[in-house]
């Protein structure tokens, strides 16, 4: 059974913000991963914004990638959240000086 680092792993190498080019975790996207059983995952996450056309591409991406990684994962739920709500001050030290953001 896969554990929450990884899952984490995994969403870090394989699930991309399609407009910045950056992985989801270092965005800071990923608020939280819990194992709700052998077979279940529950992801708790958002977006840059409530508007982000990418949306439902980065959540079938997250679902997508943890099951290929881990084919005993027989559903992985997405929880997207608003609260609290995303700001570049979530991203990891690496992807801020990736953007450029200071």
């Amino acid at each position: 059974m896969p554990d929450k680092d990884a899952v984490l792993n995994v969403l870090q190498e394989k699930v991309m913000d399609p407009e910045l080019m950056m992985n989801i975790v270092d965005l800071g996207l990923i608020y939280d991963v819990e194992m709700a059983s052998e077979t279940v995952a529950d992801v708790t996450m958002t977006l840059t914004s409530p508007g982000c056309p990418a949306g439902p591409q980065i959540i079938k991406s997250v679902q997508d990638e943890a099951q290929k990684a881990f084919p005993e994962l027989e559903t992985v739920n997405v929880h997207l959240v608003w609260t609290p709500f995303w700001s570049p001050d979530m991203m990891s030290d690496e992807a801020k000086d990736e953007l450029g953001i200071y």
